[in-house]
């Protein structure tokens, strides 16, 4: 009975959240080493699945760097950088895109099949959602930075996403935009995920990867920062405490903040139904970044 009871408390808690997002869209990015975990993987679309059932509107953006550096190694191609940056040529992109599209996206929208609920992946193969602008960059002297086939989204089809989200189905992206002239973009997902809830004026940008949050020292897991604003967050950046592969992801999290997005979340997607705890328990488990 007891154990029946902390089950209906548990419901009670999420139901204010529930009522509060429903029909509110969440743009989710995936990525990190926590695409790689099939049972974490698994976990959270159940989350996502749920998050859909009880009314908001999840869509889902992926990257998938792993796979895309493991397909290219096979197919014995050397990554070549530019100004410590990597150079998308032709047939970089070619597997990249091949990787995202047509191996990632179909196996997320498989399992959210399998698992009894509906998905669509939204790229180029099928219908686009993304659309962008190559991204061009300079070095410390002013000189452009060529990178090849890479970019950033400038736009999406927001008719799409809704009549996608209005059906009932979960949109699956991967980060790739197409150009106007339909020419194909490697971009990264983490800014492709803070641009579609920026457009959108989303009420959460979620990234999910394999950290748990922000820590004022990342070797002190106690340190882990549950609520930060953004002055806080660009001190943060400024001081050094968030360095790394963590900055480019906070620094999308203000610029989407700025934009008129709600609340952008932090979470260990290896933790099972992280997602779920962040958004529907009175006390998360990551770090929410506000405005």
């Amino acid at each position: 009975m007891e154990d029946a009871v902390r089950k209906a408390a548990v419901l009670i808690e999420a139901l204010s959240w529930i009522r509060r997002f429903r029909g509110r869209y969440v743009v989710i990015k995936l990525g990190g080493s926590a695409l790689e975990e099939e049972a974490a993987v698994k976990s959270f679309l159940t989350d996502v699945i749920f998050m859909r059932t009880v009314g908001m509107y999840p869509i889902l953006v992926h990257g998938g760097g792993k796979a895309i550096s493991k397909a290219m190694s096979e197919a014995g191609i050397e990554p070549h950088f530019v100004h410590g940056r990597r150079y998308t040529d032709e047939k970089t992109l070619e597997i990249a895109t091949s990787v995202l599209a047509n191996e990632i996206s179909e196996s997320l929208a498989q399992e959210i099949r399998a698992q009894g609920a509906h998905a669509e992946p939204l790229h180029f193969g099928t219908r686009n959602c993304l659309r962008g602008e190559q991204l061009t960059l300079k070095a410390g002297d002013g000189t452009p930075i060529d990178l090849g086939h890479v970019g950033y989204v400038t736009d999406i089809d927001q008719g799409l996403l809704a009549e996608v989200c209005q059906a009932d189905a979960i949109p699956v992206i991967p980060s790739v935009a197409l150009d106007a002239s339909g020419q194909k973009l490697n971009v990264n997902a983490d800014t492709a995920a803070a641009a579609l809830a920026r457009i959108l004026k989303a009420e959460k940008l979620v990234f999910l990867s394999d950290v748990p949050g922000i820590f004022l020292d990342r070797h002190d897991p106690g340190t882990l920062v549950s609520h930060l604003e953004t002055e806080r967050c660009r001190a943060l950046i400024e001081d050094g405490t968030i360095d790394s592969g963590m900055v480019p992801k906070v620094d999308a999290a203000l610029e989407a903040l700025a934009s008129g997005v709600g609340k952008v979340h932090i979470v260990d997607a290896r933790l099972p139904h992280s997602i779920l705890l962040e958004i529907y328990s009175d006390k998360g488990i990551g770090t929410e970044i506000v405005k």
